[in-house]
């Protein structure tokens, strides 16, 4: 993904200056590593930060500065960093072997946790991450409707394998990734969100074996849906005889106990799971109707085990490890006053940053819902809502004390969402300095 970043020069020295030990650990990190990085999303400009620890609401790198943490583990740390609901379940796991080889009476655990808290669960088969995840939902909706296409939605991202690399970001008309058969890109129509007309007429064009999309819009609303909409494309999807996936990566155990989904009283067919899921440590799922999950039984039948099924292995999948933090986060959760704390962070936030931009005159605003929250400096609400500032105002906060992100945990207090909103002031003001804002 290409990013424009606008001259900073003055932000970024500092950033630099204050910052030797994570210069130097990145310097050597990117002679061994493509970007000197082990995920795109944490390239930074001028270099990213390396973290020594974490606790609750912040973190402390390795040069000493201590940050209010919004990235919460990208998504999968609603309580936020080190709790210890999840934290003491897993240490006791660990003592008792991280990898057994065989099954353990935690998986059914969990997984009862998962058909009790999500709607459309009637049964789980537990992966190691979401991009496996999407992975085999799609693969159980061609097995089960004999289609090859998937549709999907213009900005929403479904992982890294290759049947979801069209259409993600900005040009759209680039694949996320090079190196994907044209063959297997051809099998996938992405087309943009909020247009039930549009919808039924690309199905009724082709043999589609399932729809696939972000409810909440792409990037956990970045890009935000229309719930009539959504409410609209599960009819369109019943109808039509087309299986309806959501991908609740993110919004899964974020929007409320059951997600989007519970949230909203929109039941798809098949859901995605994985963050939050596992308490912060690696784990993904497909939960949905028990017609699709159980392709992967092996059976009695003639053609059936070699043949008809769905193969799945996984050397990680619902390790002891990873399912006791899914068991202890979920039962942490579940009475949903976590998620209140989260929410009343991000309206903080929200409310306080549209103060702040009013202050100085911007044309700018902030938007989101629940635990998420966005800024806009271009008036679009998407992937290109920062725009070329994006960079200088993460470093920016970043010297006032803030890991800039997009979500919120509930470890933070309003001391936290004040400081962050102080940070947010501070930062526009050296932006403004450097000409960066009209």
């Amino acid at each position: 993904m290409a990013t424009t970043v606008k001259s900073a020069a003055g932000i970024f020295e500092r950033y630099a200056a204050e910052r030797p030990n994570s210069l130097r650990a990145f310097e050597r990190a990117r002679t061994l590593l493509p970007d000197g990085v082990e995920h795109d999303m944490r390239v930074a400009h001028p270099f990213p930060l390396y973290i020594e620890r974490a606790d609750g609401a912040y973190k402390w790198d390795v040069d000493g500065h201590r940050y209010v943490d919004y990235v919460v583990g990208h998504g999968s740390l609603l309580l936020g960093q080190n709790h210890p609901a999840v934290m003491g379940p897993v240490r006791e796991a660990l003592e008792r072997g991280s990898h057994f080889g065989a099954s353990h009476e935690a998986v059914a655990d969990w997984a009862e946790l998962v058909t009790a808290m999500v709607p459309s669960a009637e049964m789980v088969r537990f992966h190691s991450s979401g991009t496996e995840a999407t992975m085999m939902a799609i693969r159980m909706c061609r097995a089960f409707t004999g289609r090859d296409k998937v549709l999907k939605f213009d900005e929403h991202f479904h992982g890294w394998h290759d049947y979801v690399t069209n259409s993600v970001y900005p040009p759209l008309d680039i694949p996320m990734s090079s190196g994907v058969p044209g063959v297997v890109r051809d099998l996938v129509t992405a087309i943009p969100v909020n247009d039930a007309d549009l919808v039924r007429r690309t199905l009724a064009a082709g043999d589609y074996a399932c729809v696939i999309l972000e409810p909440s819009g792409a990037g956990g609303g970045n890009t935000p849906t229309n719930v009539a909409w959504v409410r609209e494309l599960r009819t369109i999807c019943t109808e039509m005889d087309v299986p309806l996936l959501f991908d609740e990566v993110i919004t899964g155990f974020r929007f409320g106990t059951g997600g989007y989904q519970k949230e909203f009283g929109i039941t798809p067919d098949l859901t995605t799971l994985a963050k939050i899921l596992a308490g912060g440590l690696p784990g993904g799922a497909v939960a949905g109707r028990r017609e699709f999950v159980s392709q992967i039984e092996m059976r009695d039948e003639p053609g059936w085990n070699r043949g008809g099924r769905i193969s799945h292995q996984g050397t990680f999948n619902a390790n002891p490890l990873a399912a006791a933090a899914g068991i202890a986060c979920l039962s942490h959760i579940a009475d949903g006053k976590a998620h209140a704390a989260a929410n009343a962070a991000a309206e903080r936030l929200r409310t306080g940053f549209d103060r702040v931009i009013s202050r100085h005159g911007i044309d700018a605003h902030t938007y989101g819902s629940h635990s998420f929250f966005y800024v806009t400096f271009n008036g679009r609400e998407d992937r290109t809502a920062m725009g070329a500032i994006g960079a200088p105002l993460k470093a920016a906060m970043m010297l006032n004390g803030v890991q800039w992100g997009a979500m919120t945990s509930a470890a933070l207090t309003e001391a936290d969402t004040d400081l962050t909103i102080d940070a947010f002031d501070k930062s526009l003001t050296m932006l403004a300095a450097e000409g960066l804002l009209s």
